[in-house]
């Protein structure tokens, strides 16, 4: 519009009218043109209008303004300005929504938004599915539990089995070596019995068989370079055979018993007697109420009830010899299993022990300054002989006048213990004064 008026001014030459109008006209275009008459840097500097040089100096001055302002329309021309207005608004416009959108991303990161709800359908299929694994699980679980414990039954049914075999098995091992262990322990006795004989049998050296013999051709009446008819041998060996005949039909053992009563023997102390009254069906067992203890040191002749009972299954009984002696064994007889009535009453487990008492305290019949020692202990045995005779096994035992037997147990009577008969062997020491303890 300003271009419009410059060259409308530059065309038409500048008249004065006196009207208002017309002044106001003026005054109008001439505002326009000092604002189009702006200096340019690059232009040279345009020297002032003066109004009094009259109407072709103004004509001059505004062709003059005229030609820059025609050299910068060409410019202005190419772009219009609601395109530059247009442009401002739209650069405006895109960072204002840059704007926009970077503090919508801060609000977002600041507050993020809610999880959408979640869809139930397919929840509930989930949740389906989930249960019917659960459950898959459990069958799984239950059958694989049956399984183990079918397993463990089996298991436990064939240890068990194998368990009961193998103790079936021990058992009779065990019973087949008790009874080895047994006939071991029977031949072993029997051993001993024989060992026991063979030491009590006194065999002879040949000085000693030389010594006999020449005796026997002196008791014959023959001459030492004479021959000894077999007749006499056999009359000589007759007449001992008879003599030792004799000999143990008087004590049944051939052996010389210093404990016996007849000889000087007697009991001295024993342990609580059994009572009559407490059974009388055993009196007469026991041979009357009048029960006396030197029965145990005579012969009892095998007969039943010929015993002095004890109290009890344990017990002792002391004995004052005849004299002091150095003991060779100690015999203990009960009556035989075959003639007794109750063969439980017999001792099993003894212990025999002696010492020597001085003359001032054998009236005593106390032992209290003495010095008792073991001599030996032995068992008692049901299946062997009703008499009894066990070797005296301490070494290098001296004179003795005092024996005591100690049982410790019987064959399973509780009541009562019965001993028969108890008998001391030895012989004489050479000097009768000597003591041994």
């Amino acid at each position: 519009m300003a271009t419009h008026s410059l060259a409308a001014v530059a065309s038409s030459p500048l008249t004065l009218d006196p009207s208002p109008n017309a002044a106001a006209a003026a005054m109008r275009k001439r505002s326009v043109l000092l604002l189009d008459h702006r200096p340019h840097p690059s232009s040279p500097a345009t020297p002032p209008l003066d109004s009094s040089s009259g109407p072709n100096r103004m004509s001059a001055a505004a062709a003059g303004a005229a030609q820059p302002l025609r050299r910068r329309k060409a410019p202005s021309s190419s772009r219009p300005t609601w395109q530059t207005a247009l442009s401002v608004a739209a650069k405006n416009a895109a960072l204002l929504a840059v704007l926009l959108y970077l503090g919508d991303l801060a609000w977002r990161w600041a507050h993020p938004a809610p999880p959408p709800p979640p869809d139930q359908a397919a929840l509930a299929g989930y949740n389906a599915r989930v249960a019917d694994v659960e459950a898959s699980l459990t069958r799984a679980f239950r059958m694989l539990q049956v399984q183990l414990e079918a397993i463990d039954r089996k298991i436990d049914g064939e240890v068990g089995a194998a368990r009961g075999e193998l103790a079936a098995l021990l058992e009779e091992k065990r019973l087949d070596m008790e009874g080895q262990l047994k006939r071991l322990d029977a031949k072993t006795d029997e051993l001993n019995d024989a060992f026991g004989e063979l030491k009590r049998m006194e065999f002879l050296r040949k000085d000693e068989f030389d010594k006999f013999w020449n005796e026997v051709k002196e008791s014959l009446g023959s001459a030492s370079g004479v021959e000894v008819d077999l007749d006499q041998v056999r009359a000589l060996a007759r007449e001992i055979a008879m003599r030792e005949i004799e000999k143990h039909a008087t004590d049944g053992i051939g052996r010389a018993d210093h404990a016996v009563a007849s000889a000087g023997g007697r009991v001295v102390r024993h342990s609580e007697a059994y009572d009559a009254g407490k059974r009388s069906i055993l009196s007469a067992f026991r041979g009357g109420d009048n029960a006396d203890p030197q029965k145990m040191l005579q012969p009892s002749f095998g007969e039943p009830g010929q015993c002095f009972p004890l109290q009890g299954s344990s017990g002792f009984v002391e004995i004052k010899l005849r004299k002091g002696i150095i003991p060779d064994a100690i015999t203990l007889e009960h009556v035989s299993k075959d003639v007794a009535y109750d063969i439980s009453t017999a001792p099993k487990d003894c212990r025999v022990s002696g010492w020597y008492q001085e003359t001032p305290n054998e009236a005593s019949g106390h032992a209290a300054s003495a010095k008792m020692s073991v001599l030996t202990k032995f068992t008692y045995g049901l299946d062997k002989k009703n008499v009894q005779t066990f070797d005296i096994t301490t070494p290098d035992v001296g004179i003795i006048n005092m024996v005591r037997l100690d049982f410790t147990s019987n064959y399973g009577s509780s009541a009562l213990t019965c001993i028969y008969r108890i008998r001391v062997h030895g012989h004489e020491p050479v000097s009768p004064g000597i003591s041994g303890y």
